[in-house]
């Protein structure tokens, strides 16, 4: 009955009943899990009998009392893994919204906009001084670097592969000629955009810059996360990511070399706060925290505060920050927050402020002050910061949320787990110390091979099904893309061929390396070229002299070819199966 349900549903509701219905399904039966109850409220849009949707009754009566709604003492962990893998594998299904949602979801960022400037007039000059407090308890010893850093010119600009609001791609950005007058004053010119002075006073008279009112404004763009909602984001101009990043490499790099901060922040591996959130799954005594809009509505106003006592680099951040949006449908936009997805230094300021923030609900809860960084060490192991999902001990975490949404964060309710034995940190779920992730769709399925990331979404979607154990599905899987790619063989994880995984260890064999004397197998790998856009003269010496490290550049043509490819493909070949 709840295959005919959901075959039903789907073909009277459409896609959405899958992307859309069936997640909030899946989100209502984990916030039952935490509460130890099923609310009523719950499982809109389906019938009930006595204390259980009808839907999928056979699974959640082996978590929760058929009468009553109440969770069993010994609630069956295969059974909640299969009514969260059931109802959440296309709650992440990278798929365009309706114009209708893109629209509402531009709104939702200038509304966030002027929420944070609300939010900023309720603030007291002594909410700023205990925020100053603690964030200086915490940061001050690497601030201090950083203030440093900036005062003797000790920092080094680079640019990134991805696109940028004035929409300089690869090699293209190292010839830029626009700076801004804000920037000047920190990061001048004739240091970050020529090789020497003698290039600087050749290509003087070609030099842009701009006023604070004549700035470009970040590009505000939508870009695919559910059907339900898109991922805002915010393109940065060449010249504010290029500073940004000059910035953000010293500033990670000493918070991932202090002892105290290295426990208590994450930038690069998730897996610690996956450790947490599994250890808070089986002894309750951890909460999980996750918060929506997270770096959207990070004040630029705790920023300026957590930063005040360190005046150059207050400056330096403050002048590659950007102060204005171009909002689809809206315009420019003053920003009141300090920046979205989309700026280098979003990540790292995002995790200093709620890592305070954090600090300051632990210390309200315990009616004192901490005095020095040695009273914070007892914290490693039950804080911990990675983005915006926070872990905090369950004894402290009304006042961790209270203190967060004081200071205009919003913590999402239905992604918070802290009462019951259900946790989820970085992508990671658990239950009573039980892994219960699940495996998700990310791309509708090919219809050809020149359905490129559709093919290789797929294979992926098939091997980590074969790694979490659904083998019929798997079966199922390797017979639709067989019909897709000629070339299927078996290979192990780390081969570059798109192919099966396989526990048994059976590769294809169809031939063996001339050179290796190693066994070869024919499949399809990934194939990309990157455009062409040729640097040479100043540009090409700056881009040597940025380069990090002492070994030569990886691709010999980085001066012929740069930037992300334009089209993927995928050939076939004979390629080592392991």
């Amino acid at each position: 009955m709840d295959i005919k349900t959901v075959q039903g549903r789907f073909k009277n509701e459409g896609l959405s009943f899958l992307t859309i219905t069936l997640p909030s399904f899946g989100k209502d039966f984990q916030k039952s899990l935490d509460n130890g109850l099923v609310d009523r409220n719950s499982f809109q849009g389906f019938s009930w009998r006595n204390g259980l949707p009808k839907f999928l009754s056979g699974f959640l009566s082996l978590v929760f009392d058929r009468d009553t709604g109440v969770l069993l003492p010994d609630p069956d962990i295969d059974a909640i893994l299969a009514v969260r893998q059931l109802t959440l594998i296309f709650s992440k299904i990278l798929l365009p919204c309706s114009q209708e949602r893109e629209e509402e979801a531009m709104s939702g960022f200038v509304q966030c906009e002027q929420e944070v400037r609300y939010n900023d007039s309720l603030m007291t000059n002594k909410d700023y001084d205990e925020f100053y407090r603690m964030s200086s308890l915490l940061f001050a010893p690497i601030l201090a670097k950083m203030d440093s850093d900036v005062y003797h010119s000790r920092l080094m600009p680079k640019h990134g592969p991805g696109a940028t609001a004035d929409k300089l791609r690869g090699n293209s950005k190292y010839r830029q000629r626009t700076w801004t007058d804000r920037l000047e004053r920190v990061f001048p010119s004739g240091d970050f955009l020529f090789p020497s002075v003698s290039h600087y006073a050749e290509h003087y008279d070609g030099l842009t810059f701009l006023e604070p009112g004549s700035e470009l404004p970040v590009r505000v763009i939508s870009v695919p996360k559910t059907q339900k909602t898109p991922r805002i984001i915010a393109i940065e101009p060449t010249a504010m990511q290029y500073a940004q990043q000059a910035v953000l490499e010293p500033l990670v790099a000493y918070i991932e070399g202090d002892s105290l901060l290295s426990q208590l922040i994450g930038f690069s591996d998730q897996l610690p706060n996956q450790q947490l959130a599994e250890s808070g799954s089986r002894s309750g005594n951890l909460a999980t925290l996750d918060l929506s809009e997270a770096s959207d509505r990070v004040s630029n106003q705790l920023v300026r505060t957590m930063l005040r006592n360190f005046p150059h680099l207050h400056e330096a951040i403050d002048a590659c920050r950007s102060r204005r949006a171009d909002v689809p449908g809206h315009g420019i936009v003053r920003l009141a927050k300090f920046a979205s997805m989309g700026s280098a230094l979003c990540f790292p300021i995002e995790a200093m402020v709620f890592l305070t923030l954090t600090f300051l609900g632990i210390e309200q809860e315990l009616n004192t002050r901490f005095s020095s960084r040695s009273a914070l060490k007892q914290y490693t192991g039950q804080v911990r910061i990675y983005g915006d999902d926070i872990i905090c001990p369950v004894d402290s975490v009304y006042s961790v949320v209270s203190s967060l949404e004081h200071f205009g964060a919003r913590v999402g309710a239905a992604k918070s787990f802290w009462i019951g034995r259900f946790r989820e940190s970085c992508g990671k779920e658990y239950y009573d110390g039980h892994d219960v992730s699940i495996v998700k769709v990310r791309r509708l399925f090919p219809y050809t091979r020149k359905d490129v990331p559709e093919v290789i979404s797929l294979v992926e979607l098939r091997n980590q099904l074969y790694l979490a154990g659904y083998w019929s599905t798997v079966r199922w899987l390797d017979d639709v893309i067989q019909e897709i790619l000629k070339y299927f063989p078996y290979v192990h994880q780390s081969s570059p061929v798109l192919g099966r995984i396989s526990y048994l260890g059976l590769y294809d064999q169809g031939r063996w390396c001339e050179h290796l004397h190693s066994p070869l197998v024919k499949g399809y790998v990934v194939s990309s070229r990157l455009p062409v856009d040729k640097l040479d003269g100043c540009g090409a010496l700056l881009k040597w002299f940025l380069k990090r490290g002492n070994l030569p550049f990886a691709d010999r043509d980085h001066l012929e070819r740069s930037g992300r490819p334009r089209v993927v493909d995928i050939k076939p070949g004979w390629y080592q199966p392991y």
